[in-house]
């Protein structure tokens, strides 16, 4: 038998990149003898982009959907005469008779009027072609107005949104971090209009630095991601904000038990209905005073109150052409502080600058966008009780990109390239006197390629996708094939899956041995001789150490079923196995230097190699009509590490410190009142407790630092701690019941004052948040804290 021709690397990307021009040379020719309509759909009274309508001729299957932009861009259209429907949600339905010729690009522009005025048959379509026409495996697509349905802590927030959704993990209300599908938060990307932000999430757990009111649209991806995402193994978070109000100054301000929050937008370039060049800005600004009002309103949380304190501030400015091409310069600054003065103090900051650019070329059916952006993240921490737990870490890094977006028809082709340069410093002095101290800077090159295939019926959906990751500072090649795709069984019913290859080189470096992780510092692919030369896999097999990059693969199946008119559900199973995970040696006891030569790298070297896997699967029913809003989330989930030491043979298997195994949440929303203004919401979740590894004895500890003549009988060193099996131990179970009330009175046809009356955790649960080693003080969770919210809009 003939052997497979080997290529290099230069030589297969010049074989994919040729076989995608042939094939596009191929649709265009097919494409002469058949029209083009093409456009954006704006929001009449504001001049924002109207995303995730549906555009089509009506008694034919021809048809697309508006992007974030309100792109909308239908090929392959057979010449003749059609009666078009844009229709959404929240707009009025728009209808309009077009003519197109054989070989015609014909541009439009559509203003949308709110107030979501459809048929029957139209409502029903609008849903149908939201749940047929997108693969949709392992997303969350998250709305503004659909986060304001969950009782709130002064301003509806995406942080509260994101705990009820199947497969999240939220380890605190103070402190907490994020853990999606069995992903540590370093494994979970979270980019904010291009730019990569490090820590999304503030010390108190139930806010985010991001505005919900500037918020266009939220992607969370839990597992099976397509091509254009790379640098992660587990998940994605793409967040999109507003342009801003291209038609009038407006804005909002409110102010809480909480904090304060205001933000402003409005005309540079006054937009007019036919459609010119118009700019726009976008201001956001919050802060908590928290803190100071805890102490009066709160007085049972202590005499230091709740120390949580944090200021964020965004901004962003956007050009939009006539033609619809669009370009935005934006900028944020995060700000992050808790102070436990007898136990813990850690703070941290967030900015980062970027632009970003839509190319819409008028007499083409081809879109290019480009994202230019930087990032700068730093942690301190800081343990009173023991001089030696002192963290810093700081990380900052450059991002490039263009992605190029074909359409054909149904088909869709998008294909791009990106290059990162990142840059970590970490410091850290363990329990041991053992001082690490790593700086290291990278440069990642990637491209990749993703098309969306849609059968003539529709009943099959197909996104093949390759990304091609070099990481040329470590001179490693990856390619990643992923794949998602639907099959329709009827209107009603569809079966669904995704696979994929994953890889990176970010890992995270904290202790398994905290009871909670308050700090979470950054380490780039450390250099190989950091780490352990060899390792064992979960099956006891000696594996030696190539590289510093960290893979994955995922996969997943499920099934969407809809019924009774107003149920959904959808149930997934999933599995993602970690096959190189890196983390600190906890088992670090002599420094890695001549001295040390012959002992074990096990007890020398600062990195070792571990695996891990995230099994389960999550159920989602979901009930919307009118006045009544029902989600019920189930998650089941198993983690498993394995970490296994080459000298004794030993590989250990335990959980991390997020495994929870179960996890409920119960989310309902009721509007009453005849004007329905007023609404009611109530959450409740419950969680199986957490694994900690337990304390088993005390020691002096003693630092001679190499004095002979140390007087070891008569000194008084440190108290330190013995651990005892990793992570064998559980806290209680989690459960917390949260409502809210609000009431909307309208001023006048432009402002709205909003009252919101609630409480977090209602029954006052003690559930349990850090327990101090040393010094057994015990710190809980959230006690019950009423919160009263106003806000006037204009």
């Amino acid at each position: 038998m003939g052997e497979f021709p080997t290529f290099t690397r230069l030589q297969a990307m010049r074989v994919l990149i040729l076989s995608f021009l042939i094939l596009g040379s191929a649709l265009n020719s097919l494409s002469q003898n058949s029209a083009t309509f093409k456009g954006v759909v704006y929001d009449k009274a504001t001049g924002e982009p109207v995303p995730f309508c549906n555009v089509y001729f009506k008694n034919t299957t021809i048809g697309s959907n508006t992007d974030l932009n309100g792109f909308f861009n239908i090929t392959r259209i057979p010449p003749g005469e059609y009666n078009l429907l844009i229709t959404s949600f929240e707009f009025d339905t728009i209808q309009e008779k077009i003519s197109l010729k054989a070989g015609e690009v014909l541009n439009k522009k559509y203003y949308a009027n709110k107030g979501g005025i459809q048929l029957q048959e139209v409502e029903i379509n609008t849903r149908a072609t939201e749940r047929t026409e997108n693969t949709a495996v392992a997303i969350q697509k998250i709305d503004p107005v659909v986060i304001s349905k969950l009782p709130s802590v002064g301003e509806p927030d995406i942080a509260q949104y994101l705990q009820v959704l199947p497969g999240v993990v939220f380890t605190g209300d103070q402190g907490g971090q994020l853990y999606i599908r069995g992903g540590l938060p370093v494994q979970n990307k979270v980019i904010m209009d291009g730019m990569t932000v490090y820590n999304p999430f503030h010390s108190i757990g139930l806010f985010s630095v991001f505005d919900n009111d500037i918020m266009k649209n939220a992607d969370v991806y839990s597992a099976g991601f397509g091509a254009e995402y790379g640098g992660r193994t587990s998940s994605i978070m793409d967040i999109t904000t507003r342009d801003g109000n291209k038609k009038r100054i407006s804005g909002k301000v409110s102010m809480s038990t909480f904090g304060l929050k205001a933000n402003m937008e409005g005309p540079l370039m006054k937009l007019r209905d036919e459609g010119n060049t118009a700019a726009s800005y976008i201001l956001s600004f919050k802060h908590s005073y928290l803190p100071q009002t805890s102490k009066v309103l709160y007085p049972y949380a202590g005499e230091e109150g709740l120390p949580f304190y944090y200021t964020d501030f965004y901004a962003k400015t956007s050009l939009t052409s006539a033609g619809g091409s669009k370009f935005s310069l934006f900028g944020f600054s995060f700000n992050d502080k808790v102070d436990y003065s007898q136990t813990a103090t850690y703070n941290w900051k967030n900015v980062g600058l970027g632009s970003s650019f839509v190319l819409v070329p008028q007499g083409s059916n081809l879109m290019v966008e480009g994202i230019v952006a930087y990032s700068n993240y730093q942690i301190n921490f800081t343990n009173p009780t023991l001089e030696t737990d002192s963290k810093y870490s700081t990380i900052n890094g450059a991002n490039m990109g263009f992605t190029f977006v074909k359409f054909f028809g149904k088909q869709e082709m998008r294909f791009g390239v990106e290059g990162v340069t990142t840059n970590t410093e970490y410091q850290v002095q363990n329990p041991y006197y053992a001082v690490i101290n790593m700086s290291r800077s990278t440069i990642d090159l990637g491209g990749f390629v993703k098309y969306k295939f849609v059968s003539k019926n529709k009943k099959l959906l197909l996104e093949p996708s390759l990304r091609l990751q070099y990481y040329a500072t470590l001179a490693v090649f990856s390619p990643e094939p992923r794949i998602a795709a639907k099959w329709n069984l009827n209107k009603f019913f569809r079966v669904k899956g995704a696979a994929g290859l994953y890889s990176q080189t970010l890992m995270s470096a904290n202790s398994d041995r905290d009871v909670v992780n308050l700090f979470y510092g950054f380490i780039n692919a450390p250099e190989t001789q950091d780490l352990s030369k060899n390792y064992l896999d979960k099956n006891g097999e000696l594996q030696s150490v190539n590289s510093s990059i960290q893979k994955a693969n995922h996969l997943v199946a499920g099934i969407e079923l809809d019924f009774l008119k107003y149920f959904e559900l959808d149930l997934e199973v999933y599995q993602k196995f970690f096959n190189t995970i890196i983390n600190v040696n906890r088992d670090k006891i002599f420094e890695d230097n001549t001295t040390n030569e012959s002992r074990p790298d096990e007890y020398k070297k600062t990195f070792v190699i571990e695996q891990g896997r995230a099994r389960g699967f999550d159920v989602v029913l979901k009930y919307d009509r009118k006045r009544f809003y029902f989600w019920t989330v189930y998650s089941l989930t198993l983690n498993d590490r394995w970490y296994g030491n080459p000298s004794t043979g030993v590989v250990d298997n335990y959980p991390p410190t997020f495994d929870r195994r179960h996890n409920i949440n119960l989310v309902s929303s009721y509007t009453f009142g005849k004007k329905r203004n007023f609404e009611l919401n109530a959450r409740w979740n419950f969680g199986t407790g957490f694994p900690f590894t337990q304390t088993q004895g005390y020691f002096n500890q003693l630092n001679p630092q190499g004095n002979i003549n140390y007087p070891f009988p008569t000194s008084n060193g440190t108290l330190n701690y013995i651990p005892a099996e990793l992570n064998a131990g559980r806290f209680p179970v989690y459960h917390r019941l949260d409502i809210g009330v609000k009431h909307r009175y309208k001023i006048n046809e432009r402002s709205t004052l909003e009252t919101t009356l609630g409480a977090t955790n209602v029954y006052n649960r003690e559930n349990i948040f850090y327990v101090d080693r040393i010094t057994f003080k015990t710190i809980y969770q959230l006690p019950i804290i009423p919160n009263l919210n106003l806000s006037l809009s204009f």
